[in-house]
């Protein structure tokens, strides 16, 4: 497996076409696409690692996973209320499909459903506070108590925050929100300035790999249907209007994020986090698809089998 990993890792050090990070967050911006990492933690303990697997970046929207997985533990279904469970069609930002349907997001994954969990999660509790349960929920999964926000991040995504705001003040207009649209979007904006590299990303998806447990740990994090549906979302609404593309090209349940990283389920077997901050037209990381594509052609562990 790890001669398989670094094989990988060779042949995206050696690909031309790295795709364009997202500069439109400037922190973002100043990122080297030349960066790469893939790490996989097996459901029976091992990690397999190459590149800079070690290297903390900002995971953006996969940090939606844990946020969505936060929010279920907290409200159950009721969370479905609030936010649909359809795939959008549409990039990640967009306000249209809010219009046509009253306020009510998509999906978790896009912004303004991701929004909307942030919401439903604060419980009218302080961004502080809120936050604070966030990054205790994501170091007990990943093991790891270093893991920490990005201020720089955090700020440069408030700085350029209209997109969002108006995303969140038209949900607040049709009843969507219960809280003050800035402390939702303060705390949703760190929530997505979480950095962690790929090792400690892998950890932390382990228990959607093993209906729900932390196998090397031995902790349950939710019950063996919620990780289930969890990785269900992921592989209709984790790679937002190109989801069909991934479900097709990997096979497996991702979620990426606009700074690079892409995590990826492979039920019974692993979690894979991958890192290129070079995005597609859509969005998410290129060389970070092609190497999923890869690992499961070389592993045969899509989940719509060899």
């Amino acid at each position: 497996m790890q001669d398989l990993i670094n094989d990988i890792a060779t042949a995206m050090a050696n690909a031309e076409e790295r795709g364009k990070v997202a500069d439109y967050i400037p922190e973002l911006g100043h990122v080297d696409p030349k960066k790469f990492a893939i790490s996989l933690a097996t459901v029976d303990g091992n990690v397999y690692s190459a590149g800079c697997a070690t290297t903390p970046f900002s995971i953006q929207s996969i940090s939606k996973v844990f946020t969505l997985t936060i929010a279920l533990g907290q409200m159950g279904d009721a969370l479905w209320k609030k936010v649909g469970r359809e795939p959008s069609g549409d990039p990640f930002n967009s306000i249209v499909q809010l219009e046509h349907e009253s306020g009510k997001p998509r999906n978790p994954f896009i912004n303004a459903g991701a929004i909307a969990v942030v919401d439903a999660i604060m419980m009218g509790h302080e961004p502080k506070e809120t936050l604070a349960e966030i990054l205790n929920f994501v170091r007990y999964i990943a093991d790891d108590d270093s893991i920490c926000f990005d201020h720089a991040v955090a700020a440069s995504e408030m700085a350029h925050r209209d997109r969002n705001a108006s995303l969140a003040h038209f949900m607040k207009a049709f009843g969507h929100l219960r809280h003050d649209v800035d402390k939702v979007l303060g705390t949703y904006f760190h929530q997505c300035a979480i950095a962690m590299s790929c090792e400690q990303l892998a950890h932390a998806g382990l228990f959607l790999a093993s209906d729900g447990i932390n196998k090397p740990s031995g902790i349950r994090v939710v019950a063996p249907q919620r990780a289930r549906r969890i990785n269900s979302l992921m592989m209709m609404c984790g790679h937002y209007d190109a989801s069909g593309e991934f479900a097709f090209r990997v096979g497996l349940p991702g979620k990426s994020g606009v700074g690079g990283g892409i995590l990826a389920i492979a039920p019974g077997h692993g979690s894979i986090a991958v890192w290129s901050p070079g995005l597609d037209s859509f969005g998410n990381s290129l060389l970070g698809s092609q190497a999923l594509e890869m690992f499961v052609q070389r592993t045969g562990w899509s989940v719509f089998g060899h």
